[in-house]
């Protein structure tokens, strides 16, 4: 047996999102009992999933534990990657695969959230958060990241916090700046739920940009990088794939007869 980790990311078109994403693996890797580890993306970047997947097998692997860096459940998790596997595991189909699950909701993400409103301001009781994913149609995203506001709520002092989107769901990030700028409130904490920068998080920053905000109080935060809770999570996350013997975080068809016990 020799086993395989291949990491997926998401992919940008900025370079400097592909850079950290490998950086972010770098910091994995040392905690993970895999002889071979590789890094791919899901889209706009190279190397692809394909040839992420045919490198660990050309170094001999027999068992890949697949595992996407993606925060929350949602269509490129069930379905996107699924489906790429799929096609590429039928060019070598004596290879044992096994699927991680991505970060998803945990209470140890809100000591996170918390940790980045306080590397750019005291948190008041009188502030308001405003947790801005990247956005989707599928409902599990914005149930889950909503469970998130809620804990981050309950381990603060925040008066309030708001949930918002970038893309594909409401309510929309656009729409609640404008809401809140015409607010009485005057502090406020901006959270991208962004692993790395990207266009997302250049369109938070001129979305904010647009308004003249005086004396008001308007802090936004980095994006989630290489937060140690995060890699805490992740290497979680990869442990379980590699020990993923009975289906419980396969998504759809595609892999399921590949996670019996070996």
């Amino acid at each position: 047996m020799k086993q395989a980790v291949l990491y997926i990311c998401h992919g940008s078109r900025v370079p400097k999102a592909r850079e950290e994403a490998f950086a972010f693996i770098d910091k994995v890797k040392p905690e993970v009992q895999a002889q071979i580890q590789e890094v791919c993306f899901l889209e706009l970047a190279e190397p692809s999933i394909e040839a992420g997947f045919t490198s660990c097998v050309d170094q001999g692997a027999t068992h890949i534990a697949v595992v996407p860096l993606l925060l929350l459940t949602a269509a490129h998790a069930k379905s996107d990657i699924p489906d790429e596997l799929a096609h590429v595991r039928a060019m070598y189909p004596k290879v044992f695969v096994t699927y991680g699950r991505p970060i998803g909701v945990d209470n140890k993400l809100a000591h996170m959230l918390v940790d980045k409103m306080i590397q750019k301001a005291d948190i008041k009781n009188s502030s308001i958060a405003i947790l801005v994913g990247r956005g989707s149609s599928d409902m599990d995203v914005v149930r889950d990241l909503n469970e998130i506001s809620s804990v981050l709520y309950g381990k603060s002092n925040l008066k309030q916090v708001h949930t918002c989107f970038l893309t594909a769901a409401s309510p929309r990030f656009d729409q609640m700046i404008d809401d809140l700028y015409h607010s009485n409130e005057h502090s406020i904490f901006v959270i991208p739920y962004l692993i790395f920068t990207g266009l997302l998080k250049r369109e938070i920053d001129q979305t904010i940009n647009k308004y003249g905000w005086g004396d008001r109080q308007i802090e936004v935060c980095s994006y989630l990088g290489p937060h140690p809770i995060l890699l805490e999570l992740f290497i979680e996350r990869v442990n379980e794939a590699i020990d993923n013997k009975d289906c419980e975080y396969t998504f759809t068809r595609g892999l399921s007869h590949d996670t019996t016990p070996h």
